[in-house]
C-alpha cells in the first residue's frame, strides 16, 4: 500500500515515520503548502517522494491519505479524496460544520472507503484501562462521566499558531475551542458505549487583551476562550466536557483527563493520579497509567516548537497498552500522545489492508465532533439546551483490534 501525507508540518512527519516502518505500507510521500518542508521531511526519514501539493497527491496511485493540516481546513482535502478513491485518515477535528460531517459519512457509505479520525484519546490509557472496566460490568451502571481537555495558551499554543498561521496568526489563534471537543469526550465515549443528545454551554469571554480571542480579530468572531458544556446521553447519563484555553495548569501534566461514575465504581483521574473505588474501598492506579516517556529522536526538527508542546512527542506505552497488537518495527519507535500515536497508525493501515472501518470510524467521529459544534452553538445563545443531530451507528464492518 501507498500512503501520502498531507501536511509536513509538526505532527505529519511522526505519523509519516510510522507509516515508512509498518510492514504493509510498501511506499509514504508527503507534501505540504510552505516551501521545503515536505522535502526536509522526506530527506530526513527516508520517505518516496514528495508531491507539489494536496490536489497531485490525491489524483496519484496512492491507496490512502493522511490530512494533517490545520483543524478548520480538513474538509477541503478530505471530501476531494474520498470523491478520488482514496482511503482518509483525517487530524482531529472530523469538521467545524454539520454538513461537513454529514457529508463525509455519505461518502464513506456510498463508496466503502476506510474513514479514520486520529483522536489520541481512544489509546490513552485511561481510557482503555475504563473501556475494558465498563465493558466488563464493573462499574456497574455508568450515569455521569467527565471529559476535560485542559491546555492553556501559554503552554505551546501561541509557538504553534505562530508555526502555522504565519503573520495573520492571531485570527486563527481565536479558534473557538468547542470546534476541538474530541480531545475532552474521546476518553469519555471511548469507555462509555453511548452518544450525546442534548448540551447547554457557558462561555467565559477572554480579557487578555492581547488580540487572541478578540471578536474583531478572530476569523469565527470568537472571543470565549474557556467554555463549560453539560451533555445528556442516550440512555439517560449526564456529561459534563471542559475546554480550557486561559488555566494556570502545567503543560507537562495530562491535558486530557476522565472520571467515570457508575453505580457500584468510580474512576478519576487527576492531575497527579488515578483511583478506582467502589463503596467499601478505593485503590491508587496510578502506576498502571504511567506511559515512561522515553526522549527518542523524532528524526525531524520541529521548527518553533514549543518546549511545552514536546511532551506530545515523546511518549512511551503504558502496563495497560496491549503492544502484541503491533508489527515488531514499532518497538522502539518514537511514540507520542501517551502512546497513542502507534495504535492510531497500525489501525489505519490494518482497516485499509481489510477493506473495513476501523475503531474511530466516520460515525464514532461524529459522535465525538458534533456536539462541539452544538455546544458552541448553545454558548452563543447564552446557554441555551439544543439537541444534538445524530448520524447513528457506523453501518460497514468494523475492524475487531481487541483494543
Amino acid at each position: 500500500m501507498k500512503i501520502a501525507v498531507i501536511g509536513a508540518g509538526q505532527f505529519g512527519p511522526t505519523f509519516a515515520n510510522l507509516w515508512k516502518l509498518h510492514p504493509d505500507v510498501d511506499e509514504v510521500w508527503i507534501t505540504d503548502r510552505v516551501p521545503g518542508r515536505a522535502e526536509a521531511a522526506a530527506e530526513k526519514l527516508g520517505l518516496d517522494g514528495v508531491f507539489a501539493n494536496a490536489e497531485e497527491a490525491i489524483n496519484s496511485d496512492v491507496d490512502g491519505v493522511a490530512v494533517i493540516t490545520q483543524r478548520w481546513l480538513h474538509h477541503e482535502t478530505v471530501i476531494p479524496a474520498l470523491e478520488n478513491g482514496k482511503h482518509v485518515y483525517c487530524a482531529v477535528p472530523m469538521g467545524i460544520t454539520v454538513d461537513e460531517i454529514k457529508r463525509t459519512c455519505e461518502l464513506v457509505e456510498q463508496t466503502g472507503l476506510t474513514y479514520m479520525m486520529g483522536e489520541t484519546s481512544w489509546y490513552y490509557p485511561q481510557t482503555i484501562y475504563a473501556r475494558k472496566a465498563i465493558a466488563n460490568g464493573e462499574f456497574g451502571r455508568i450515569f455521569y462521566a467527565e471529559g476535560d481537555y485542559v491546555h492553556d495558551m501559554d503552554n505551546g499554543f501561541y509557538a504553534a499558531y505562530q508555526y502555522s498561521g504565519g503573520e495573520n496568526w492571531k485570527q486563527t489563534a481565536s479558534y473557538p475551542p468547542m470546534l476541538y471537543p474530541t480531545h475532552g469526550l474521546g476518553g469519555v465515549l471511548g469507555a462509555w458505549p453511548t452518544h450525546l443528545t442534548s448540551v447547554s454551554t457557558i462561555g467565559v469571554h477572554d480579557d487578555r487583551g492581547d488580540g487572541v480571542f478578540d471578536k474583531d480579530v478572530s476569523l469565527w468572531g470568537n472571543d470565549f476562550s474557556n467554555m463549560s458544556s453539560l451533555y445528556e446521553t442516550a440512555d439517560g447519563g449526564v456529561v459534563r466536557h471542559n475546554e480550557f484555553r486561559r488555566v494556570g495548569h502545567p503543560g507537562k501534566a495530562n491535558e486530557s483527563r476522565y472520571r467515570y461514575y457508575g453505580t457500584e465504581g468510580v474512576m478519576e483521574q487527576a492531575t497527579t493520579g488515578t483511583s478506582r473505588t467502589t463503596r467499601d474501598d478505593y485503590e491508587d492506579i496510578t502506576e498502571l497509567m504511567l506511559t515512561n516517556e522515553r526522549h527518542l529522536p523524532l528524526g525531524v526538527e520541529v521548527e518553533g516548537l514549543d518546549p511545552e508542546l514536546l511532551h506530545s512527542f515523546v511518549s512511551g506505552t503504558s502496563r495497560v497498552h496491549d503492544r502484541s497488537r503491533l508489527p515488531k518495527e514499532y518497538e522502539g519507535a518514537p511514540n507520542g500522545h501517551e502512546g497513542s500515536h502507534h495504535y492510531l497508525a497500525d489501525d489505519f493501515v490494518k482497516a485499509m489492508k481489510a477493506g473495513k472501518q476501523p475503531p474511530i470510524n466516520a460515525w464514532v467521529a461524529a459522535r465525538l465532533t458534533i456536539p462541539g459544534i452544538v455546544a458552541l452553538e448553545s454558548a452563543r445563545q447564552g446557554g441555551a439546551r439544543l439537541p444534538i443531530p445524530d448520524l447513528g451507528d457506523c453501518p460497514l464492518e468494523i475492524l475487531d483490534t481487541n483494543a
